[in-house]
């Protein structure tokens, strides 16, 4: 997954859209799978439609975030999701893969400056 990090922004919404990053949230509490409905139900902002946090739930499938499996049932099928990382493994990921863009578009000066800033840190 390529990973655009707006680094405006604070925390998962770096990453992701506020309703993405909610329903990421609402996966990593409650550990089960869960259905699209079990989440709308969930989600806390007032007028955000099913359908929104159906193509929520897309996004993070296609950005291989959430784990999706089909299941029939009584009148059809429909989907449950489950997050593919824990919180803090997402978080890791985000911050190597920036830190290996930065290493491959800047090459030593990027690498100069991490050791001189951790050096200093260290102090």
């Amino acid at each position: 997954m390529k990973k655009d990090v707006r680094l405006t922004k604070k925390g998962l919404k770096s990453l992701l859209s506020p309703l993405e990053s909610d329903v990421l949230t609402i996966l990593w509490k409650d550990t089960k799978e869960m259905h699209v409905r079990h989440i709308h139900n969930k989600v806390k902002k007032k007028g955000i439609a099913l359908t929104s946090v159906a193509v929520a739930l897309d996004r993070l499938h296609k950005k291989k975030l959430v784990a999706r499996k089909m299941k029939s049932c009584r009148g059809g099928y429909r989907y449950s999701y489950s997050a593919t990382k824990d919180r803090s493994e997402l978080e890791r990921s985000i911050v190597e893969d920036s830190v290996n863009r930065l290493i491959d578009n800047f090459g030593s000066v990027a690498v100069n400056y991490f050791n001189e800033k951790f050096s200093r840190r260290k102090k």
